[in-house]
């Protein structure tokens, strides 16, 4: 990208390769910089990863989730942060005194990701930014001969999912999406039982998310604190003032950075709801209504949504939003129902499940227990499994089919939740071709199928 894009000289940067962060020293400096690529460029030559060698990676957003990827991957066996990122450095003394308790070498930190992606010796990075910033992420990633993990929903709209889709394929870069359901044991299990039969045809699924929210309240624009990039944190998305109600959390809730809750928890619940109805492909119908309701706050995106998608062959896939005060559904907040011919099943976000058969809701096989969970932290959910694990796993193998959420897969369920959000901004049921990924006859809605890039953070036509 250009220099003046880049806000520190080349002196500057190299004088900050050995600062002093909060107390603790910025070790394994990276390489400088040049000016990033615009357009797609010989991916760069990577090494082969052995079975036991040491993986390099770096954690590109290290606040909330990206703090949990930082130290799940941290405890895998060979694994080295050899960087974090984030645009807010205020976040790096707290981060690298949590990050020592776990591997003794400290990594460096930068606040620029273009940076890192130039260093050579990082194997791969995993991204947990803003959701605007996932696609490109991701994308200048795989030029630059990274392998990727991204954090959901993968995309902030679906015309990027499919470029980061291309991108891994163009690139040869192992690409997974943090869907982490997929390597969870006891989901897996009801998945196939749902697969195999067991509650005869499943028609119907139904996802909730019923996770109240407190009202985020007004706050005007203000300077931008000290340690702040905000023109970093802004990529992609229009020039505007500082403001704390569209930093740190609370950008989900503007449209210009996040997808609402239906696009922030909703993703796990519309994941599993797709592979409960065993469907690789989009839906051909979305409707969708909801709207903001008892706060007066800055929030843009609705607290309160529902949306119903049908299928080609007339199967249905419900998903609901209540972020105000609520009672459950068949003994559920998160999770999902499952509507087949001979009973139905409930799944929780604990990942136990249980089934009913007939009139009397005659009880059926269950997963009475979860399985232990062996990460006092509990990052890679409950009920066994590591999402991190498998990840890595498929870095060591070289083959992205050992992924169990690789970013097609991903992408199909990250577009679910962009489409929900369309039909709700449009107010109208919408027809949608899912071989072009595009809406049937409402231009409106085509152009909510992509975004304006403010330059230099563009996605390429051809990544």
């Amino acid at each position: 990208m250009p220099s003046d894009h880049r806000d520190l000289s080349r002196r500057d940067f190299l004088v900050r390769g050995t600062r002093v962060a909060a107390g603790v020293v910025a070790a394994g400096a990276l390489t400088s910089c040049t000016a990033w690529k615009t357009t797609p460029v010989a991916m760069v030559p990577r090494r082969v990863i052995g079975a036991n060698d040491r993986i390099s990676l770096a954690v590109i957003g290290i606040r909330s989730r990206g703090a949990q990827l930082m130290q799940g991957f941290a405890r895998i066996p060979n694994v080295h942060i050899k960087a974090i990122v984030d645009v807010d450095e205020n976040l790096f003394g707290p981060t690298l005194k949590k990050l020592e308790r776990i591997q003794e070498m400290p990594p460096a930190v930068e606040y620029d990701l273009r940076r890192v992606l130039d260093d050579r010796n990082i194997d791969a990075v995993a991204i947990a930014t803003p959701d605007h910033w996932h696609a490109l992420a991701t994308i200048w990633a795989c030029q630059a001969g990274k392998h990727v993990y991204v954090e959901k929903p993968v995309s902030h709209n679906i015309w990027e999912g499919r470029k980061m889709i291309e991108a891994a394929r163009r690139y040869d870069c192992i690409v997974s999406a943090g869907f982490h359901n997929r390597s969870i044991r006891n989901v897996r299990e009801a998945m196939k039982f749902l697969h195999d039969g067991k509650l005869g045809e499943v028609y119907m699924a139904r996802g909730l998310c019923f996770k109240p929210r407190d009202s985020i309240g007004s706050y005007p624009d203000q300077p931008t604190p000290p340690g702040v990039h905000h023109d970093l944190w802004l990529g992609c998305a229009p020039q505007r003032p500082f403001n704390r109600n569209r930093f740190h959390y609370n950008w989900h809730w503007f449209w210009d950075y996040g997808c609402g809750d239906i696009g922030n928890q909703g993703p796990h619940q519309f994941d599993i709801a797709r592979w409960g109805l065993n469907k690789h492909e989009h839906p051909i119908t979305v409707q969708s209504e909801g709207d903001y309701f008892h706060w007066d706050s800055d929030q843009e995106t609705p607290n309160t949504q529902t949306a119903v998608f049908r299928y080609a062959d007339g199967k249905i896939l419900q998903f609901e939003v209540r972020g105000l005060y609520t009672n459950t559904e068949g003994g559920i907040r998160i999770g999902n129902l499952f509507f087949g011919t001979d009973g139905w099943m409930h799944l929780g976000a604990d990942t136990k499940w249980r089934t009913y058969y007939g009139r009397k809701n005659d009880p059926g096989p269950s997963s009475d227990t979860v399985e232990e969970d062996t990460d006092p932290m509990n990052l890679a959910g409950t009920g066994g499994g590591n999402h991190f694990e498998n990840f890595i796993n498929a870095l060591r193998s070289g083959q992205p089919e050992d992924l169990t959420c690789e970013i097609e897969e991903g992408h199909m369920s990250t577009v679910l939740p962009h489409m929900a959000n369309i039909a709700y901004r449009r107010g109208r049921t919408l027809a949608f071709d899912g071989e072009k990924e595009r809406f049937v006859g409402d231009r409106r809605a085509q152009t909510l199928l992509a975004r304006h890039y403010r330059k230099p953070f563009v996605v390429p036509d051809k990544v």
